[in-house]
């Protein structure tokens, strides 16, 4: 069978804006530092006026959007399924995908009235990324979101972890991998964040299922799934989730878990800035390399340089000349 896409995911569509803001600013917003929190319009409003003159970074976000892109600019083919609402933010989302070379189904629907799901992320000095989400039109991403023919013409089926807070965007999310497990697709999600893990544990646990081909996670993020902070330990529940785990941990580069080995790639050396976005960049990286002959171990150093760079700037998203550049040194480290 002819692949036509090199991934299909399914996640949020959210409109980033960004701001830079001190730890002060931060508390006396009474925003959790460091994790992701779901709000809803009436907070929203109080937020934007707190922020109100800072000047924001407008950028298409989602975790899943954002690896599809990242895959997408270092040549990949992918698709995305999600939801937005018929307004501006709307608009600005589809034409974003679009522009990144990436295949969606709004291109193929009339958008739901509403609102566009947003997501404010506050950077403090220390590069951590404080994250407050009005889902709005997202919170219904549904099964209709699917498309089955191109689900099962892809090489990885990814589910973002987030849509476990959703039922029925986790729903869609099952019933696609479903479709991908029939059609013989790899299977590969993220856990996303551990509020998801803290809150949504069965939803997530449904998309492991009985295992999947990839998972992509953080340090902290295992650390709370595992229920220990012993790395060993870590590592060994970890590899019964999927046949290839990637475990990143910021400045220590990542680990690699697949067949009972382990394999540590260093990190690239970079100053943080902002770390928004690392980890959606890493799997996009990761599934673009694998997905184009690339060893496990030559994904993950591309990944990890992919990563770097993005949290060596502000926002979520890399320039087209940027991954350009990550791109022709994986050439050079490969070859």
């Amino acid at each position: 069978m002819t692949h036509h896409y090199d991934l299909y995911a399914i996640g949020n569509a959210l409109v980033d804006s960004e701001y830079e803001v001190s730890d002060q600013q931060l508390q006396s917003m009474g925003v959790e530092k460091r994790h992701m929190t779901l709000i809803d319009a009436e907070r929203r409003a109080a937020l934007l006026a707190h922020v109100h003159g800072l000047h924001a970074r407008r950028t298409g976000g989602g975790s899943a959007g954002n690896t599809v892109v990242a895959l997408a600019q270092l040549g990949g083919r992918a698709f995305y399924s999600c939801r937005v609402a018929d307004d501006e933010l709307g608009a600005f989302y589809r034409e974003d995908l679009i522009a990144n070379g990436v295949a969606t189904n709004l291109t193929h629907t009339k958008p739901i009235e509403g609102q566009t799901g947003s997501c404010m992320v506050m950077v403090t000095p220390d590069a951590e990324r404080s994250m407050s989400t009005f889902l709005g039109a997202t919170a219904d991403l549904d099964h209709t979101a699917l498309h089955p023919h191109d689900v099962a013409r892809s090489r990885v089926y990814y589910m973002e972890g987030y849509l476990a807070a959703s039922p029925t965007g986790l729903d869609a999310a099952l019933q696609g991998r479903a479709m991908a497990k029939d059609a013989g697709v790899a299977l590969a999600a993220t856990l996303s964040d551990m509020s998801m893990i803290n809150f949504c544990r069965a939803g997530l646990d449904a998309m492991v299922g009985d295992g999947l081909d990839f998972l992509f996670c953080n340090e902290e993020e295992s650390q709370v799934w595992c229920g220990s902070q012993d790395l060993d330990e870590i590592c060994r529940q970890m590899s019964q989730l999927a046949r290839t785990v990637c475990l990143t941990r910021s400045a220590k580069g990542c680990v690699v878990l697949e067949g009972g080995q382990r394999t540590e790639v260093p990190a690239a050396s970079v100053k943080a800035l902002d770390t928004n976005g690392a980890g959606d960049m890493f799997a996009g990286a990761f599934l673009y390399a694998v997905t184009h002959g690339h060893s496990h171990a030559q994904a993950a150093w591309l990944a990890n340089q992919a990563a770097g760079r993005v949290v060596s700037q502000y926002g979520n998203r890399l320039s087209n000349e940027a991954m350009a550049e990550v791109k022709a040194r994986l050439a050079q480290h490969a070859g």
